[in-house]
C-alpha cells in the first residue's frame, strides 16, 4: 500500500462530492479490456485487488482509488519485419517497386491484423485525494502516467480543475541552497546520499549515488555554478525521498516506526483493514510532509487553474 513516488496537485473550486456520489460515478467508468481494435483503455479498479469490490476508500477524508491500466504490446520490430515480407512478396510478384505511400497503408494494414493478437500488459496507479486540504497526489514515477489518471478521474466526474503544486521558492533554488549552506538547512532535514547536478552551460547533468552531499567535491561543483535539481533528502523520524526539480517526491521510503506502528494495528487477517491503516498512516505522514515542505518552500504560489478538455 505504501506509496513510492508522488506527483503533486493542488485542486480548484468546488469537488465536494460525496462519497456514495463519486463510488457510483467510478462505477461507470470501471476497468475493461481493450476490444479488438483499441491500443489501451484504462478504467477504476478496487484499490484492494481481488481483496475488495469497494472502488473508493474513505477515511477521516481521505480518498483512495485505483486507475488499471490496459496496454496491448505490439512491437515495432514485429510490425517492420511482417511488413517487410508481405512487401517484398508483393514486389516479386507484381515486378515492381512498393511506393512510400503503399508501404504506410501496408503498415497500417498489418498493425491492425495483429493487434487483437497482442498480449495485454496491465499497470495500476493509485490516486490519493486529500479532501481536506484540496490536495490530489498519483503514486507514479511518469508524469505522464499521473495526467492520465487525471484525465480518468476528470471525465469520471465530468469537471476538475487541477494544477501541478507549486511554490513561491523553485524546489531547485531551494536544493542548491540547502546543498551549498548547512545553516540554510531546515530543522528536521537532514540530506541523503544521491544528488542530481545541472550545469548553466552546455555542461550536461551530474548524477552522485552513495555520496557524502557535503564533501568538498560537490562543495566545488557549486561554486563553479551547477544547481541542484534533484536531492536526497530525510526526514527525522518519518520518511525520506528524493525531491525533483518540479516538485515531485521519489524513492519514497517510510520510517521504520511508521510502519511498525501499522504492524501494530490489528487486522485480524482482513486484508481490508489492513489496506485503510496503512492508507490512513501513510497519507496522514505524508498530508504533514507535504505541508512542511510548501512551508520551506516560502509557502505556495497562486496558480490560475486549468481545465482539460
Amino acid at each position: 500500500m505504501w506509496f513510492k513516488h508522488l506527483h503533486l496537485y493542488r485542486l480548484h473550486g468546488s469537488a465536494g462530492i460525496p462519497a456514495a456520489d463519486l463510488e457510483a460515478a467510478l462505477a461507470e467508468q470501471v476497468a475493461r479490456s481493450p476490444g479488438g481494435q483499441e491500443a489501451r483503455r484504462v478504467g477504476w479498479c478496487p484499490p484492494a485487488g481481488r481483496a475488495g469490490t469497494a472502488l473508493l476508500h474513505e477515511l477521516q477524508g481521505q480518498r483512495l482509488m485505483t486507475m488499471l491500466r490496459h496496454e496491448r504490446l505490439l512491437p515495432a520490430g514485429v510490425v517492420r519485419e511482417e511488413l517487410e515480407e508481405r512487401g517484398a512478396d508483393i514486389e516479386a510478384r507484381e515486378g515492381r517497386k512498393l511506393r512510400r505511400q503503399e508501404k504506410q497503408e501496408l503498415k497500417e494494414q498489418i498493425y491492425e491484423e495483429l493487434l487483437p493478437r497482442a498480449f495485454i500488459r496491465s499497470q495500476k496507479v493509485d490516486l490519493w485525494w486529500d479532501t481536506r486540504r484540496n490536495l490530489i497526489a498519483v503514486n507514479t514515477s511518469s508524469r505522464k502516467r499521473a495526467e492520465e489518471a487525471l484525465d480518468l478521474l476528470r471525465e469520471t466526474l465530468g469537471s476538475l480543475k487541477v494544477t501541478p503544486l507549486a511554490t513561491q521558492t523553485l524546489p531547485m533554488r531551494a536544493m542548491t541552497q540547502w546543498l551549498a549552506e548547512e545553516g540554510s538547512r531546515p530543522a528536521s532535514l537532514q540530506l541523503g546520499d544521491q544528488v542530481e547536478l545541472k550545469a548553466k552551460g552546455d555542461d550536461g547533468v551530474l548524477r552522485a549515488r552513495q555520496v557524502d552531499l557535503d564533501s568538498d567535491e560537490i562543495q566545488q561543483l557549486l561554486a563553479a555554478g551547477r544547481q541542484a535539481s534533484r536531492l536526497g533528502v530525510e526526514i527525522e523520524g518519518r520518511l525520506a525521498y528524493v525531491l525533483h526539480d518540479d516538485l515531485t517526491l521519489k524513492s519514497l521510503r517510510f520510517s521504520d516506526a511508521l510502519i511498525d506502528e501499522a504492524g501494530e494495528i490489528e487486522d485480524d487477517g482482513d486484508a481490508i483493514v489492513r489496506l485503510e491503516a496503512d492508507f490512513m498512516l501513510m497519507a496522514q505522514a505524508l498530508a504533514e510532509e507535504v505541508e512542511q515542505l510548501i512551508a520551506w518552500l516560502g509557502g505556495e504560489a497562486n496558480a490560475a487553474p486549468q481545465e482539460s478538455e
